[in-house]
């Protein structure tokens, strides 16, 4: 079976390359319907990574938020036409204490092997999590940035103290925007505050307790524990202020990603006994529970189409790119790809 593969070959140039699909071994195999646009989409795309890296990656297809339907599966878990998530971590190995997000062996699509920018996606049947059909797909289609989230306060939950009264998030992007509205859902007794630096951005958050723009953080405002969902330029910062505002032996989770070394003011981590974890991708539980928390808090899908914001149909390369430069053009939300290839 013959495949069609968009592949980046060079900073915003696409090119079309074939490639030959098995149909006698244990791969499911899935047609695209909608993708969404990551922040690491467009620092390949915009060839904002080290020329090393580059040379190392490209070319490669893009995207690594994506759903689709079934047109094959040979383990009979999925019938064709099944509405699924795929999953972009591929573990090749199993370990007892290290989560296959993060072993060091794991493969990553759209970060080293091809992404969903393809006619058909060839994918084990355990690297898909089945969707109800009755999901809004441009919701469903950044299904993966949920699960980071997700991943994220699951790991919270393990590590942070008891003491919950008051919780941070620094970001009113994206990432921080889908942190807090999960946070809500998984810890409602909780207060939680945001904290920004747009006020359009921030009145979005309806479901928090209270904003507050970095800039002028009243003195009384602390937390028992933050999230640090800026990422970029502004990491620094971002956790500067949250190692000032935070209570003793609280938890700071680190989700913002930065290409370049952060300082970090080690005098007070150490003052305050401050526990500091990252967080990276997700597993397939993490999915699996994504779409539990889709199904049991109805709700959620209606505050995250708040964040959908262009959505462009997707016929010829040169609608991929007017996508991807919309996409740098948008001051918030996500940028959803009808793939109609």
């Amino acid at each position: 079976m013959l495949n069609t593969v968009y592949q980046l070959v060079a900073p915003r140039k696409f090119e079309v390359t074939y490639q030959n699909i098995g149909l006698q071994g244990r791969q499911a195999i899935v047609r695209p319907t909608h993708l969404s646009i990551c922040n690491a989409d467009q620092r390949y795309y915009q060839g904002l990574r080290e020329a090393h890296v580059l040379q190392e990656k490209l070319p490669m297809a893009l995207i690594h938020e994506a759903i689709g339907r079934v047109v094959r599966d040979p383990s009979g878990k999925y019938a064709p036409g099944n509405l699924v998530v795929m999953i972009p971590n591929t573990p090749m190995e199993e370990d007892a204490f290290i989560a296959e997000n993060y072993l060091r062996s794991s493969r990553f699509r759209a970060s080293g092997f091809d992404g969903f920018m393809q006619e058909y996606v060839q994918i084990l049947p355990d690297r898909l999590v089945a969707l109800p059909e009755d999901i809004d797909p441009y919701v469903a289609a950044f299904t993966e940035i949920v699960s980071v989230s997700v991943h994220a306060l699951s790991r919270f939950d393990g590590i942070a103290h008891g003491r919950r009264d008051a919780v941070g998030i620094w970001g009113d992007g994206n990432l921080g925007y889908i942190t807090a509205l999960f946070f809500k859902m998984m810890f409602p007794a909780s207060k939680l505050y945001i904290f920004g630096v747009s006020r359009d951005k921030l009145s979005d958050f309806t479901f928090a307790d209270a904003t507050c723009n970095v800039a002028h953080i009243p003195d009384g405002v602390h937390v028992d524990h933050a999230f640090e969902c800026v990422g970029g330029a502004g990491s620094g910062k971002a956790i500067d202020q949250i190692i000032e505002r935070i209570a003793p032996e609280g938890t700071i989770s680190i989700m913002g990603v930065s290409e370049y070394p952060v300082p970090i003011n080690t005098r007070m981590v150490l003052e305050k006994g401050l526990r500091i974890f990252g967080s990276s991708r997700s597993g397939k539980k993490d999915f699996e529970k994504t779409v539990q928390m889709y199904q049991s808090h109805p709700e959620v899908i209606n505050y995250l189409s708040n964040i959908v914001g262009a959505v462009v149909p997707i016929r010829s390369i040169d609608d991929m790119k007017r996508a991807f430069e919309a996409d740098i053009q948008k001051s918030f939300g996500k940028t959803i790809m009808l793939w109609e290839k």
